[in-house]
């Protein structure tokens, strides 16, 4: 095999492997062994008939793609292998220059890691957001506690009020005549949830168990049903049940059985430490969010398409999981919103653009300052699993799998990566 390689455009190598007639050979020989089984013709058994035969029969280049398929694998690894500055990130582009019984000549449009031309990613100033957690916060977490545990209980001494929750039956008119989807029965209301049009859970308020009464109402110019646009309806309303919500006393023994603290007070303190590491997690992202966007964009980097593809890929593989988990399938949601899958990857090529970009910055600063996460690195966070699982260091990181160290490699040097960049700018709160 000969082989060259040069830059081409946009992040790509071009490589040319050149096959002598004898390797080539080898190649067919490997092809016809693998297909000859697919063949039959009078006088031979089937798989059984000889390749001079196959090929006077069908042509010089019956094995001709089974021996790309057989040849570029092989030589295109030794080339890669021989050339490690040739740093692939996607699958070539082949084109078939030359071919007969004489040799080959292959082509491969290789894409490649760019290179990153770096702009400013130190001595810069950034701001860091703080957020303090208010008594009002813990106010609001020990509400939260309440309604879920709060249970619904029948009303049956008072009329409706705001917050009660009532079973009705219902059938709306407009100019005495009926419209489809205005009646039901045994529905159920939240009163001021805002649920049904204007007007209409106020007009609720007061009524009694048993009672039936008219309501007047107006649709909104904007109602969705171009029928109903603006006009005047009656509403017959048949009132059947009240519920209202009961909250659970809030006192020490609520909070022991909820959630095992002895006390509201020491209930209170756990929720504000809660809350002041979700504040202070949440600064934190947002800061080195802004510090990645701001280096990002201050650098310069030749993507190849394949990459950006690759990623629109991911974005789209995402998008069919989140709906998958509401039931849905990405064909149907496809129909929905009226687009076919080229235009719906088209949609994500800025995203999948900036999140290429994001990663090969992130990872030429991380090779440009030679951040690593060394053994003793690694030893360490597994200790740190170990102890919070109650178990020996040695036991767990046995019975981890490579991936799982790897993972834990790159968590190590993420983390050095932004300490690394917290501390060569200047950080504001």
């Amino acid at each position: 095999m000969k082989y060259t390689f040069e830059k081409a455009e946009k992040s790509t190598v071009k490589i040319t492997i050149d096959l002598t007639a004898k390797e080539w050979q080898a190649s067919i020989d490997a092809a016809y062994e693998k297909t000859k089984g697919r063949y039959s013709m009078p006088g031979f058994r089937k798989g059984k008939v000889p390749k001079k035969v196959l090929e006077s029969a069908y042509g010089e280049g019956v094995f001709y793609e089974e021996a790309i398929n057989q040849a570029f694998p092989k030589y295109y690894s030794e080339v890669l292998d021989k050339e490690p500055s040739i740093y692939a990130v996607a699958a070539p582009d082949l084109d078939i220059k030359k071919i007969s019984e004489k040799g080959i000549t292959m082509i491969a449009i290789v894409p490649v890691k760019p290179e990153v031309v770096f702009g400013a990613y130190k001595g810069i100033k950034f701001k860091k957001n703080e957020y303090n957690v208010k008594d009002e916060d813990v106010a609001d977490e020990l509400s939260r506690l309440q309604e879920r545990n709060s249970r619904m209980i029948d009303v049956i001494d008072r009329a409706v009020a705001n917050g009660d929750t009532v079973l009705i039956d219902y059938s709306g008119s407009v100019d005495g005549v009926k419209f489809a989807g205005g009646t039901a029965e045994k529905q159920t209301l939240v009163i001021g949830s805002n649920t049904f049009i204007p007007g209409f859970e106020e007009q609720l308020v007061g009524m009694n168990i048993g009672e039936e009464k008219d309501i007047n109402v107006k649709f909104p110019e904007e109602y969705h049903a171009e029928e109903l646009k603006g006009k005047d309806a009656v509403f017959a309303i048949k009132l059947h049940e009240i519920k209202t919500k009961e909250l659970p006393e809030l006192n020490d023994e609520f909070i022991k059985e909820a959630v095992g603290a002895e006390s509201i007070d020491a209930y209170k303190e756990e929720t504000r430490a809660r809350l002041e590491k979700q504040n202070a997690d949440r600064a934190e992202r947002e800061l080195e969010d802004e510090i990645i966007k701001k280096i990002t964009e201050t650098s310069e980097v030749e993507i190849p398409d394949a990459l950006i593809e690759n990623e629109i890929d991911r974005i789209v593989q995402e998008m069919e999981y989140r709906l998958s988990y509401q039931g849905l399938k990405l064909a149907d949601y496809l129909k929905y919103i009226d687009k076919n899958m080229e235009e719906f990857r088209k949609d994500f090529t800025a995203q999948a653009t900036e999140r290429v970009k994001s990663q090969l910055v992130i990872e030429g600063i991380i090779e440009r300052e030679e951040i690593t996460a060394t053994d003793e690195d690694v030893e360490a966070r597994v200790a740190e699993m170990a102890k919070a699982q109650g178990k020996e260091a040695p036991d767990v990181k046995k019975n981890m799998a490579a991936r799982q160290l790897d993972y834990i490699k790159n968590e190590i040097i993420i983390k050095k990566f932004f300490e690394f960049l917290k501390s060569s700018n200047e950080i504001e709160k």
